[in-house]
């Protein structure tokens, strides 16, 4: 596997992809992180066109993809129950998700963006058990709780070297 910045040609199977998520999601018992339409594709488009959207590659096919970028989220600024593992400049990973079929891609994915920066903040939904059992296996440390800015909560992990 590879990972390489989305482009707007990716667009497409990037969508497909997040369709994909937000049904298992919800299979997994997990309907309100994404509802209906989350991630929306103006969002992805201008992802991509700030270059803070990675596409993962296997044998020639887009089969995950993620928002990465090394800088200050707001969300992250107040934390609630609990405080980040460090305050030294940190990466950011959100919207990550893998195509229908595919093993192992979240865990690349993830891995590439620490060893990037070897600082990250992420943040999934309580009802994310997956994301959430993934997270402590990569030896993500859970931190507490942020706010978005449309109120609802999040679980906030770190990981650091």
């Amino acid at each position: 596997m590879q990972i390489r910045k989305a482009a707007l040609g990716d667009i497409d199977i990037i969508m497909s992809i997040y369709d994909y998520a937000r049904s298992f999601m919800k299979e997994q018992g997990n309907p309100d992180q994404w509802g209906d339409d989350y991630p929306e594709r103006v969002l992805i488009e201008d992802d991509i066109s700030q270059e803070k959207l990675y596409v993962c590659i296997d044998e020639e096919k887009v089969v995950g993809v993620f928002y990465y970028a090394q800088e200050e989220d707001p969300t992250y600024e107040v934390i609630k129950g609990g405080a980040w593992l460090n305050n030294e400049p940190y990466g950011v990973i959100h919207r990550i998700a893998s195509a229908e079929g595919s093993r192992g891609v979240a865990t690349f994915c993830l891995d590439w963006a620490f060893e990037h920066t070897g600082n990250i903040r992420i943040d999934t939904h309580v009802q994310n058990i997956p994301m959430q059992s993934l997270l402590k296996k990569l030896g993500y440390v859970y931190c507490g709780e942020i706010v978005l800015d449309d109120g609802t909560s999040r679980i906030a992990f770190q990981k650091v070297r």
